[in-house]
């Protein structure tokens, strides 16, 4: 059956009791998880080296509404506006406690209170308004301002820069004033109260940001602004799933918290920091990876956002561009040309990891960002990112990169990748990680074709070593081994090998794929990380085993804790919270895996399967060559609609050809197209004469 409530709004009686479950609220520069008295800001880290972690902001807004008289509870999380509500009702008042992370205004974060009289007593209602905040940080040594129109002010900077010569990043906090009680006067019968919170990198910021508060405030248009902001971003993109409930409910929890970890498509001052595994609500410890960027930013989380998102999908190639000194360093460091970028990194885009290991062998993180500048053109054909964004010159760095990192051998005639730590991190110092090198080779061969496209000349090097790089094959048992020397049948950390097919492309048979998965998926650690199965799952679903699929993306399900649907690494309740590296990982499973799609050089290619329990898949917003289309998939019948108010925008004629047939049906603006799903028949949507070469 469909969700028989609102799928969008995630609600309790009772707040979970790991409180590392409680919902975060974040917009893509300021992050915090309710009632903590900790939150974080984009970019803001303290410390050097592998000690560098993201700074412990204290939040002022660390409040909970407490009365003496009997009260029931209810706690709501409505992603639709991005608000979280703690509604507190007595037989006098019912209280109601609304905390966000402005959509809009990046810098700004918002408490509101309603008290509204219950009953016929006239007399004076109070709520106490119970505070853990403390204007103090282990990582800033603040000071305090002086009041700003009425609020406090502090402000420090953080005590030790990421690397020797760097400026440490400074930081301040203006917010209103919050007493301890709220009173319900005898003559008002409801009374409302509002309470924000500024945090930026200098005060002119933060006094502006203060004034646009204050200001919206007055006008009555604090929380419009905010939801008419959510609303822009749900009118462009929608998954909803019929069928499942329970699915239902994962794909809405997933796609809030992913686009949370975004800036405002509005907001042109804010310097995007990238998104990190658990999100911009964590990060200050070891458990949230000090809030550093890894591959999951553009293995895991950046496919599903570049597919309704350009704009956001951009930012992440803007934060790797703007580290490419810091790139060419790592590189250097090791003794190597280009740039190599850090399995960890921060601001400067040097190596930030605590253990020099992983940011010296994980090298297939070069691959792996390649790979999200390709996906974005593909879906874009957008080559000003590479022209005046510079896209260009992490493309060809990283090539410089492959060419001097690899090893020739005269005997097999091949250029090695050796001592490296594949994906699958229980082994290290392995010689030719199948997916190591299949990244190296990709991102060289689109090194080549991007400096076609740009009239750049590249060096032979580049398509020699692409040509010729070892990607290891087993001729007798038809599948891929791990690294040289992996033994078939021992134990496996996470997806690796099986990401091959999905998201690398490389070209295999349907034996070999299928060898691939029944060779990983039992040796595959149970208690991984939780993006590992979705990949599985997108594997059978290729192959046309939609059930198969189904029961190993329900795994995921394990790692959703309730009430409000964050995940956590390990299906235990270990590890990262809230885990956007698992969300982006199912995610794909839906967007790509029951969809088929499949991003390609000149098309987007298609091929629905959707297992039984699904009975519907609408995707709304899906973004291609500038055109947004609906898709609405059931179980034998496939339909797109091309909206009506992209056609100026667009320069291309869109067109689905169906494979089986060659059927070209044309994709004209507001009007439908249905058609039969052909089985296990990959189609197309191309446009009618061919965008390539620019």
């Amino acid at each position: 059956m469909a969700c028989e409530s609102d799928p969008y709004i995630f609600s309790t009686d009772t707040l979970p009791t790991d409180l590392r479950f409680l919902p975060p609220l974040a917009n893509g520069l300021l992050g915090w998880r309710v009632y903590d008295n900790i939150m974080h800001m984009g970019g803001v880290y303290n410390g050097d080296d592998g000690r560098t972690h993201r700074a412990d902001v204290p939040c002022p807004l660390a409040v909970k509404m407490e009365t003496e008289e009997l009260a029931k509870h209810a706690y709501c999380l409505d992603t639709h506006t991005g608000i979280f509500t703690h509604t507190l009702s007595t037989a006098t008042v019912t209280a109601s406690q609304a905390l966000y992370s402005h959509r809009y205004y990046s810098n700004l974060m918002v408490m509101e209170i309603l008290l509204v009289r219950q009953g016929t007593s006239q007399e004076p209602v109070t709520v106490e308004l119970v505070s853990s905040f403390t204007p103090q940080s282990k990582d800033i040594a603040f000071e305090s301002g002086p009041d700003y129109k009425g609020g406090r002010h502090i402000y420090g900077q953080t005590a030790t820069p990421e690397f020797p010569g760097v400026s440490c990043a400074t930081v301040h906090l203006i917010w209103t004033t919050m007493p301890p009680t709220l009173t319900l006067l005898p003559e008002q019968s409801q009374a409302r109260w509002g309470f924000i919170l500024v945090v930026a990198n200098s005060l002119e910021s933060a006094e502006s940001s203060f004034d646009k508060g204050l200001s919206l405030m007055a006008s009555g248009n604090l929380r419009p602004s905010h939801e008419q902001a959510w609303k822009e971003l749900w009118l462009l993109s929608k998954v909803e799933v019929k069928g499942s409930e329970t699915l239902c409910r994962a794909v809405i929890g997933c796609m809030f918290y992913l686009l949370s970890a975004f800036l405002s498509m509005h907001d042109t001052t804010s310097c995007f920091g990238g998104v990190s595994p658990g999100g911009l609500s964590n990060g200050g410890d070891g458990q949230d990876y000090w809030g550093h960027v890894f591959w999951d930013q553009d293995t895991w989380i950046f496919p599903s956002i570049a597919l309704f998102y350009p704009k956001l999908a951009r930012a992440v190639l803007e934060y790797r561009v703007r580290t490419v000194d810091g790139a060419k360093d790592n590189a250097q460091r090791q003794g190597y040309k280009g740039l190599k970028f850090p399995w960890e990194s921060a601001v400067s885009g040097r190596e930030v990891c605590p253990g020099d290991i992983y940011g010296q062998q994980e090298i297939h993180i070069n691959g792996d960002v390649i790979h999200a500048f390709k996906h974005y053109l593909y879906l874009t054909e957008d080559l000003s990112m590479f022209r005046e964004g510079q896209g260009s010159q992490v493309i060809w760095g990283v090539a410089d990169y492959w060419v001097s990192r690899v090893t020739w051998s005269p005997e097999d005639q091949k250029y090695h990748l050796l001592g490296v730590m594949p994906p699958d991190e229980y082994y290290y110092n392995v010689n030719d990680s199948v997916y190591t090198n299949t990244v190296a080779k990709f991102s060289l061969q689109f090194a080549v074709e991007l400096a076609d496209l740009m009239q750049h000349p590249a060096p032979p090097e580049w398509q020699q070593v692409a040509e010729h790089i070892k990607i290891l094959f087993d001729e007798e048992s038809k599948y891929h081994p791990e690294y040289d020397g992996y033994v078939k049948g021992h134990p496996v950390k996470q997806a690796d090998i099986v990401m091959l097919g999905y998201p690398l492309g490389l070209p295999m048979s349907p034996e070999i794929r299928r060898n691939d998965l029944e060779t990983y998926e039992p040796v595959t650690d149970p208690h991984g990380p939780a993006m590992t199965w979705s990949m599985f799952a997108i594997g059978w679903l290729e192959l046309g085993e939609a059930q198969r699929a189904q029961s190993l993306l329900e795994k995921c399900f394990g790692n959703i804790q309730g009430p409000f649907q964050v995940w956590s690494e390990s299906s235990d309740g270990s590890g990262a919270v809230n885990f956007l590296t698992g969300m982006g990982g199912f995610m794909q499973a839906v967007l790509f895996g029951y969809t088929g799609f499949r991003v390609e050089k000149e098309c987007l290619a298609f091929s629905p399967l959707l297992p039984d329990d699904v009975s519907e898949l609408c995707i709304r917003g899906v973004n291609y060559l500038g055109s947004q289309m609906d898709w609405l998939l059931r179980k034998e019948e496939v339909c797109i609609i091309l909206r009506g108010d992209t056609e100026s925008k667009n320069r291309y004629n869109l067109q689905v050809i169906l494979k089986a047939s060659g059927t070209k049906i044309p994709l004209i603006p507001g009007q439908p197209v249905t058609f039969s799903r052909e089985a296990g028949c990959i189609c197309k949507v191309t446009p009618e004469y061919s965008c390539w070469p620019f």
